[in-house]
């Protein structure tokens, strides 16, 4: 069992501060202005070569997300005494938990936390959005919000041992598996465990994804079913594509409802309050039409189950999906299938590194695909195949590094190639 902790009550101690990442920095900040100059082993280099003997001497250490908790070094701390922690973990335990919601899931926890604060903000509520987009709470310049809305990511919920009142899980499916110890069991239960510490009271739950369906007697508190609702009109005021947004905003709106905001059962409020909306970058966002041809960026969608319902927002038109990136280890035959399921013609164009890997998966369904030395050679090849009315379609269902420094130079990468085309 690990110690429930806040910051203050590092006040004091010897602080260890492990990886200096955007949480890092601002672990870094926190401490200081409590008063406490911690050891700082900033990246592996200095873990190495005697940063971890220095955080073993300390009785606390804050880790950045990205530090998985499963790997040897986080097991040795342990086994000394030292009491491993993240900054959202330590913030928690400190807050108004009434006013906190957090929202976690496989994909779908950025645009459902970006809907749930716009509207909350637009209905007149002073509204904290962050966690894993944007900035920690505890580095907001402003503490007297009426709501924190919250993402956890996998690697945030592991740090976290208390609950809000409120908790959101949008989907389940394979991801992180290398963090998570290798282990889709191990990614499921830690992903799952933001619903089942002390304190929460309702698990607002995606009917709609049978994979989280299946893991139902994981999630804890009254547990309230989500289902997607097509009469929901509201929503198209978000102008946002796609079923999968559609219960994104029915999920944000349900958080409203447990947080007793009246207007969350009033349509034309709601559709008022989605007005203005801005959508987050590189999630089907049209960026150009060429010769007839449109190119959307969802250099965002990191899984299978994003591009899936990328796919689904293009229903009868023709679609050249391009995918691949950073191999993960991922199982790609839930896409095969539904690629192969698509009525409307679909071409696949796969690049490095993951992509011979999808391709042989792909073709081993049934499913054509070529392998693209490269982005631009795949943006050429789709847009030749789908022409003159067709969409070429960046959603790798894989995450950029590697080739690409993030997904941002993935989708700058992806617009230069369009740029390139001729029609």
């Amino acid at each position: 069992m690990r110690p429930r902790l806040c910051w203050a009550d590092l006040r004091g101690r010897r602080v260890g501060v492990w990886g200096l990442g955007v949480e890092g920095r601002a672990n870094v900040a926190m401490l200081d202005r409590l008063g406490v100059e911690p050891v700082v082993v900033a990246d592996e280099a200095a873990l190495a070569s005697g940063g971890l003997a220095a955080l073993q001497r300390c009785e606390v250490v804050v880790k950045s997300p990205g530090i998985s908790r499963h790997r040897p070094e986080a097991a040795a701390l342990a086994l000394g005494g030292v009491s491993l922690v993240g900054g959202l973990g330590l913030w928690l335990e400190g807050a108004d938990r009434r006013r906190v919601v957090m929202i976690t899931g496989t994909k779908g926890k950025s645009t459902t936390t970006s809907i749930a604060g716009h509207l909350l903000r637009r209905l007149g509520y002073q509204t904290f959005i962050g966690g894993n987009i944007g900035v920690p709470p505890y580095g907001a310049e402003d503490s007297s919000y009426d709501w924190w809305i919250v993402e956890v990511s996998s690697y945030q919920a592991t740090d976290v041992t208390c609950s809000p009142r409120v908790v959101v899980v949008t989907s389940l499916h394979e991801d992180h598996l290398p963090w998570h110890a290798n282990s889709c069991a191990t990614y499921y239960d830690d992903k799952l465990s933001l619903t089942s510490q002390p304190g929460l009271h309702t698990t607002i739950a995606n009917a709609e994804d049978s994979t989280l369906r299946a893991h139902a007697a994981q999630l804890g508190g009254d547990v309230v079913w989500l289902h997607d609702d097509a009469a929901a009109v509201w929503t198209d005021c978000l102008g946002l594509p796609g079923r999968h947004n559609r219960v994104n905003a029915l999920l944000a709106r349900a958080v409203l409802s447990a947080l007793g905001i009246r207007e969350a059962h009033d349509p034309d409020a709601l559709a008022a309050a989605a007005g203005e909306f801005e959508p987050l970058p590189s999630r089907l966002t049209k960026i150009a039409t060429v010769g007839g041809v449109d190119f959307i960026d969802d250099s965002l969608s990191t899984n299978v189950l994003p591009t899936i319902a990328a796919l689904d927002a293009f229903p009868g038109r023709p679609v050249a999906l391009i995918v691949g990136g950073e191999d993960r280890g991922i199982d790609y035959d839930e896409l095969a299938s539904h690629i192969k399921a698509r009525v409307a013609p679909t071409v696949v164009c796969t690049i490095p590194d993951s992509g011979p890997r999808i391709a042989h998966t792909l073709r081993g369904a049934g499913v054509d695909a070529s392998e693209c030395r490269d982005l631009a050679a795949a943006v050429a090849a789709g847009y030749e195949a789908v022409k003159p009315s067709g969409v070429v379609l960046l959603s790798p269902a894989a995450p950029s590094f590697g080739v690409f420094r993030d997904y941002k130079h993935r989708a700058q990468a992806f617009a230069t190639a369009v740029t390139a085309l001729t029609p």
